[in-house]
């Protein structure tokens, strides 16, 4: 099966190529919800580099992610390098790449020859479908990046530690930013072992600040899931994961004298309560009641210290996250593509949401500026109903989206308070302070998103 594709890019040849080079790109272009690259830190395109990626979303456990190993080749004209497998799925795969010099711009051009286990051979059709998705998606967020890099141009290369940098949002945003040419250093909660890294202990309150010397930004995404069964020993946790962190970092940040200057605060639109009908929310809206609202309150307090003397502190105040590598999308898919997926919760209750591309850029762009700071509502603009959102979800799947989740399902994986909170909620929240802070969302509709994280080719009349 030959695959051939050619995307046009609105970035001169040399720039394309550069960013190609650098360390995180391969995450950029890897799907998350599809598969993981190892050695993320790591870059290029040289001849004989070996590339390890692991099949799959990353809450499978590693056993269940089989490994794809792939090395870098030699190309034949006009291309000019290739993915050649060692070791994966495929009786033989080779994917040569080029970069070519338009009149406006590049175009990168791909070519794919693959053969199928003879086992899936008469799939061969819906695979080239997939393949050509994947393609679509790889131009699609190489474009967007580079437009969102280019709009940043000529700002001095910064230093950023991340706690969680081994997240879904954290993976991402390390990748992103170093693909703009910055340098990330992760927060480790073990002995520091690969270069960059900072070894802390958030629980045990140990955190040296020589380690933070030379950084520029800390980002503190750290905390556990809130996506489990919310048992009183995991409400403790959830609470204490992001206290804790939070509290040594802005106690740390607070007493150094020339060290980082802004601390951007992992926060959530929970803040609100799970549900406001009627009201459009904003920053300055009061707190509301539940058990998150009330974990968030003690969150962004925790940062005052911070605050006080003298750093820009930003609070992310994130919506519903959209992904196929994670999150409340990952368990709505199987349902959905098995033809009994529906929405789930009221049918006018609004939900606030935002793709993954988006938030990691949104948390890059606040990094980067010098005047964000403050809560900030991290939503897409285009809030919609829960039934707005299943038949979305159904146009993009080409699947029904009729009939609503029994309230059962999610009070069994979350607990009644858990669901009450998370799955039946209602907030309309603005992202206008954002936007007027400078961020332009690649994704401000959700069916356009949701094409683009589920690698469907778009509709007619989108690019």
């Amino acid at each position: 099966m030959r695959i051939e594709t050619r995307y046009h890019l609105e970035h001169p040849r040399d720039e394309v190529n550069a960013w190609l080079e650098r360390p995180g790109a391969l995450t950029r272009l890897t799907p998350p919800g599809l598969a993981t690259a190892e050695d993320a830190a790591e870059g290029g395109t040289r001849q004989g580099r070996l590339v390890g990626v692991r099949l799959g979303p990353t809450l499978l456990p590693q056993p269940l992610r089989p490994r794809w190993l792939l090395r870098h080749a030699d190309a034949t004209a006009p291309f000019d390098f290739a993915d050649q497998q060692v070791r994966g799925p495929w009786r033989t795969w080779r994917h040569e790449h080029a970069v070519e010099q338009s009149r406006s711009g590049a175009a990168v051009h791909d070519r794919l020859e693959v053969e199928l286990p003879r086992r899936l051979e008469r799939w061969e059709p819906r695979v080239g479908e997939l393949v050509r998705g994947v393609l679509h998606f790889r131009a699609r967020q190489l474009r967007e990046d580079l437009a969102f890099h280019t709009a940043r141009a000529g700002r001095r290369p910064l230093t950023v530690a991340i706690a969680g940098s081994s997240g879904l949002i954290g993976s991402q945003l390390a990748a992103l930013l170093r693909t703009g040419g910055h340098t990330v250093r992760p927060l480790v909660r073990r002995a520091a072992a690969a270069p960059g890294e900072i070894s802390w202990d958030p629980q045990g309150g140990r955190l040296d600040p020589a380690d933070l010397e030379g950084v520029d930004v800390v980002v503190n995404l750290g905390g556990r899931s809130i996506a489990t069964r919310w048992t009183a020993p995991a409400r403790a946790e959830i609470r204490a994961s992001r206290l804790a962190g939070t509290t040594l970092l802005a106690r740390t940040l607070a007493g150094m004298a020339d060290g980082p200057t802004a601390l951007v605060q992992a926060s959530a639109i929970g803040y609100y309560g799970p549900r406001r009908p009627g009201e459009k929310l904003v920053e300055d809206s009061g707190p509301g009641e539940g058990f998150l609202a009330e974990v968030v309150r003690d969150w962004e307090a925790a940062t005052t210290p911070a605050r006080e003397a003298g750093l820009r502190v930003a609070l992310l105040r994130t919506g519903l996250v959209l992904s196929d590598g994670g999150g409340s999308l990952l368990p709505q898919l199987p349902l959905f593509l098995a033809g009994v997926g529906g929405r789930l919760t009221a049918r006018d209750a609004a939900i606030s949401w935002i793709s993954l591309d988006d938030m990691v850029r949104a948390y890059a762009h606040v990094i980067l500026s010098s005047t964000a700071a403050g809560p900030l509502n991290t939503v897409a603009p285009g809030t919609v109903t829960a039934g707005e959102f299943a038949r979305a979800l159904g146009r993009v799947l080409h699947r029904p989206a009729l009939l609503p989740v029994p309230a059962a399902g999610p009070a069994l994986l979350l607990g009644c308070a858990g669901a009450d909170e998370l799955i039946r909620t209602d907030q309309d929240v603005s992202d206008d302070r954002l936007r007027r802070s400078g961020f332009e969302p690649a994704h401000p509709e959700l069916e356009h998103a949701l094409r683009h994280l589920l690698r469907q080719m778009p509709a007619e009349g989108e690019e």
